[in-house]
């Protein structure tokens, strides 16, 4: 599905429209091969099984929202917490010796610039830049060759150590949010579903096909907005509605200003 988490919205807009429409026309279609009479036979024995199939279903669609939201949500709060340490870091290497603080200052910014810039066009693809990768490898080595002499400085080299400790798991936790929340079977599952609780109501028979039309249509659109919903942020950093780079940038601007 990240092909269509990449799609602008108004492609996924339209898609949403036209498999309204087609669901809205499908009791016209069954009406003309199958009687009025013997549909209604039946209104009422489906009416039970209907509202069986539509709330097991509701319940299946809203727990796929609430997972995908939850997890579009932690990926923000994930960067801001990456961006908050990164910025401790910088605060805290004014208690170093000049070079090796100048050193790992510069470290961080390499590291900040290249996750906005590498990272995130990677993330929108499900991977990861390893030039990234370099640069926080590099602060590690930095941070590791540093030999304090006093007690004041293992205090501030442990604490340093810690928090990048915490912007490499941050980073980490963004990587594998970048692949998404629901897994392929699921998406399966809601897909079929989908059109086999739409299809249900196609086999009703009312006096006025249009009214029942209108119905299936209302049903379809609250099926299919739902299911927009999870598309356009199951990839949290991919597609129109996706987390930026924002903190980071903020906290790059600190930094340099």
């Amino acid at each position: 599905m990240l092909l269509l988490n990449t799609l602008p919205l108004w492609v996924s807009a339209l898609m949403l429209v036209a498999m309204t429409l087609i669901a809205a026309s499908g009791p016209s279609l069954i009406r003309r091969r199958v009687p009025l009479d013997r549909l209604r036979v039946n209104n009422e024995v489906a009416g039970f099984k209907f509202a069986t199939v539509g709330v097991l279903y509701a319940v299946l669609l809203a727990f796929a929202v609430i997972v995908v939201w939850e997890k579009f949500a932690e990926a923000d709060r994930t960067v801001s917490k990456e961006a908050g340490a990164i910025v401790t870091l910088y605060r805290l290497s004014e208690g170093l010796d000049q070079q090796p603080g100048d050193a790992f200052r510069q470290n961080l910014l390499d590291y900040t610039k290249a996750a906005i810039r590498d990272d995130w066009p990677a993330m929108e693809h499900g991977k990861y830049s390893s030039h990234v990768t370099e640069m926080l490898n590099r602060a590690y080595s930095t941070i590791i060759s540093m030999h304090p002499g006093d007690q004041r400085g293992a205090v501030i080299l442990t604490e340093l150590l810690k928090q990048l400790d915490l912007v490499t798991q941050a980073r980490r936790a963004r990587l594998v949010s970048a692949r998404g929340a629901i897994p392929g079977l699921l998406w399966f599952v809601l897909v079929v579903d989908a059109f086999l609780t739409i299809g249900f109501t196609f086999f009703f028979g009312t006096q006025n096909a249009l009214i029942q039309g209108l119905m299936t249509g209302i049903l379809s659109l609250l099926i299919f907005s739902a299911m927009l919903v999870i598309v356009a942020i199951d990839h949290p950093f991919a597609g129109p509605v996706k987390v930026h780079p924002n903190a980071l940038e903020a906290a790059q601007e600190e930094f340099v200003g």
